[in-house]
């Protein structure tokens, strides 16, 4: 089965309404339609905009204001995927769950169905200045076009997760991501290059770009999409399909083929998911 994705550099910008930024997202979808995609991702934590929209002084909103735009969020989302007949992995949107704060990776369904998926490893600025908490448990998605899994940022330097999502029939894994400098960056890719090799899947990320000048530790990104696969020969060389420019407001496109990746999980130059031994590390 063959399919087309897109993955949004999406530019981080101070604005003053959420027309604002359903603006914004629109202008990506569209594009990204144009291409004849099916699915469209979008960075972690693009939906910190809305703090910039600040309260009645002007002053930025806080994090735990965020979850208030949830409704709204879910609402936009949902028509454009219904609109433009695309699944839409829209980053992620914080969100209250009782008494917990979480960082949410959302798919929207071109039929108005809509998964999530919470982050399940936090880091230290998520923890210590945003008060999150991690998800409880790892789901993959149906889709026309077969099984994904939503892995966040930090969750992709974790070889366990990604073992299992693959483990559980994901084919492709959707990366939202958001660093603010070279370090987190390459250490968020580097890893998408190992679990893609470990588990002979597809790796499709990216992150956010620009600068919020309002928001708290929003005002540095560095960020740049890719599409990477196996390093294998039915593959780029270097396991990368296709690459964005570093820090560019900007969209990729690619076309992935899972014959591919059953091919070389059957009889590739190396064989890891076959390989791998579930007698010394179980899958989950």
């Amino acid at each position: 089965m063959k399919f087309r994705v897109a993955a949004v550099q999406y530019e981080l910008a101070d604005i003053d309404s959420f027309d604002e930024f359903a603006e914004q997202v629109h202008h990506y979808i569209k594009n990204a339609a144009e291409y004849g995609v099916q699915f469209v991702l979008f960075p972690e934590f693009m939906t910190t905009q809305l703090l910039s929209i600040g309260d009645e002084e002007g002053n930025p909103l806080p994090i735990e204001r965020l979850p208030d735009f949830t409704d709204a969020y879910t609402a936009l989302f949902k028509q454009l995927a219904q609109q433009y007949q695309i699944y839409i992995a829209a980053g992620t949107h914080v969100v209250q769950v009782g008494d917990k704060r979480r960082n949410t990776a959302f798919l929207f369904h071109p039929d108005g169905k809509v998964d999530q998926q919470a982050k399940l490893h936090m880091t230290p600025t998520e923890v210590q200045e945003w008060n999150m908490s991690p998800g409880d448990g790892l789901e993959v998605f149906e889709t026309a076009f077969g099984t994904i899994a939503l892995l966040t940022c930090y969750d992709i330097e974790f070889p366990e997760i990604v073992r299992m999502a693959r483990a559980k029939g994901a084919d492709v894994i959707f990366c939202p991501s958001c660093t603010d400098d070279r370090h987190g960056f390459y250490r968020v890719r580097y890893c998408c290059h190992a679990r893609a090799v470990e588990n002979q899947v597809y790796i499709v990320t990216t992150g956010t770009v620009g600068s919020l000048r309002k928001v708290d530790f929003m005002r540095a990104n560095y960020g740049q999409a890719a599409v990477i696969s196996p390093n294998d020969i039915p593959f780029p060389p270097a396991g990368i399909v296709t690459q964005g420019e570093i820090n560019q407001d900007m969209l990729v496109v690619a076309d992935l083929d899972l014959k591919l990746l059953n091919d070389v999980r059957l009889a590739g130059s190396v064989t890891t998911w076959r390989d791998r031994r579930t007698d010394l590390y179980p899958d989950w």
